[in-house]
């Protein structure tokens, strides 16, 4: 388990890591991209910025919150390699919906474009809700059993990973939307050759009746979930994590604008820098479980995180801003006194984040047969889905009646505290 990297090396694991890792690259290159371009060409004032952002997340989100059932549904009674291969067929449409939107904007045209590209992230929501569960429920088809907690790190760790060059490379391509365009059209055709090396992983269990009425079917999926102790547990942890993922990345590209008055290249920097945290605490967590599926680090991390972003919202606090009318690049932003301050929270907070967070993801793909396992991730991402809706509505809220982002960071600091109280209970009832 130690050496869980040796996955990389079998045909069972590979295609599959290779196309989450392209389809996260993709997704974070084409909406960073939209959000810098949003942020810093279109919008100038904070609260219309703020208000972008967090309708940006509500969007991506809400499928997750509709489709899930259907997802989990379909993953269990199909070949999820055959799912896969659809998903990214479906992927390239959405990448040209979105590249016209961002060609549209150049031309200094507003509503029309924001329409499209909104559409588009719209569509990978989509796209990600039917990739999501499968990605996951696919490991224990596919690996070992003392080999999945080895697996989920290392997806973790390769969708932060990508998520950090998309986040990076965004940063620099933002203004040319023909480059941005052309760049993710072509990953989707990448993942989508990739995906074409998936390995079969046929239905194990009876065929299933699906169910097509969204509100029915999320009911029954949590219904017939959440009555397991440690599942109810590790999905409501689950829930407060990317709650508090949602208000974050909501809240870093204004901080940056605004009050850290730096440029886009720093928006990136300040992105990047927290998914390769998340990244390195996955990998972390899997050396110190040595491959055992355990929450007994968990309240200890998201205590840790709490902490870290109660530094991190201090250190923001002693910011000199850049003169009036100005912003910092990258360069500029190093030499301040207090920048490595500020990255090194934010290293600190992404990092035991990602210790937190993995464990979970292994309760729930080995907690249940395999013939559940999709259907298991499902329910988790429809009740995900709404707490990530409710967090990013509330900061659009919270940000209308005035509230800074710096202050909303305070918000997490609580909520990372009621984390680390459910995991703690997760630790007490199956540890």
């Amino acid at each position: 388990m130690i050496n869980a990297l040796g996955l990389l090396k079998r045909r069972r694991f590979l295609p599959l890591f290779t196309t989450q890792f392209l389809g996260a690259f993709n997704d974070n290159l084409f909406k960073t991209s939209m959000v810098l371009f949003a942020t810093y060409e279109i919008f100038a004032d904070e609260t219309q910025e703020s208000f972008f952002n967090a309708l940006t997340a509500a969007l991506f989100i809400l499928p997750f919150f509709v489709l899930s059932a259907l997802s989990g549904q379909l993953a269990d009674s199909s070949d999820k390699a055959r799912i896969i291969r659809l998903v990214k067929t479906v992927e390239i449409a959405i990448m040209a919906v979105g590249g016209a939107g961002l060609m549209l904007a150049r031309t200094g045209a507003v509503t029309l474009p924001l329409v499209l590209m909104l559409a588009a992230v719209t569509g990978l929501g989509v796209h990600s809700t039917f990739f999501g569960p499968i990605k996951y429920a696919i490991l224990p088809q596919h690996l070992d059993e003392e080999d999945v907690l080895g697996g989920t790190g290392l997806v973790e760790a390769g969708t932060y990973l990508s998520i950090l060059l998309g986040t990076i490379l965004a940063g620099f391509v933002y203004r040319s939307p023909v480059l941005v365009t052309a760049l993710t059209l072509a990953v989707a055709l990448l993942g989508w050759l990739t995906a074409r090396a998936v390995p079969p992983a046929p239905r194990l269990g009876p065929k299933l009746v699906l169910d097509y009425n969204p509100v029915r079917a999320s009911w029954r999926l949590i219904a017939e979930t959440m009555h397991i102790p440690r599942l109810f547990l590790a999905i409501c942890a689950i829930s407060f994590f990317w709650t508090i993922g949602s208000v974050l990345i909501i809240v870093f590209p204004p901080l940056v604008k605004n009050v850290l008055t730096a440029d886009a290249s720093v928006a990136s920097l300040v992105l990047a820098v927290f998914s390769i945290g998340v990244a390195i605490g996955s990998v972390v967590i899997n050396l110190m479980l040595r491959g055992q599926i355990s929450a007994r680090f968990s309240p200890a991390s998201v205590i840790a995180m709490g902490l870290t972003v109660l530094a991190f919202w201090w250190v923001v606090g002693l910011w000199t801003p850049a003169p009036e009318g100005q912003l910092f690049d990258m360069a500029g932003f190093i030499r301040q006194p207090h920048a490595v301050l500020v990255l090194l929270a934010l290293l600190g907070v992404a990092i035991f984040g990602g210790m937190f967070v993995v464990p979970l993801y292994a309760f729930l793909t080995t907690t249940v047969t395999k013939d559940h396992t999709a259907r298991t991730v499902a329910a988790n991402n429809v009740v995900n889905a709404g707490a990530m809706t409710f967090g990013s509505i509330a900061v659009a809220g919270i940000t209308a009646l005035g509230v800074t982002p710096s202050e909303l960071l305070l918000v997490v600091v609580g909520m990372c505290v009621v984390s680390a109280m459910i995991a703690q209970r997760l630790h007490r009832a199956c540890d």
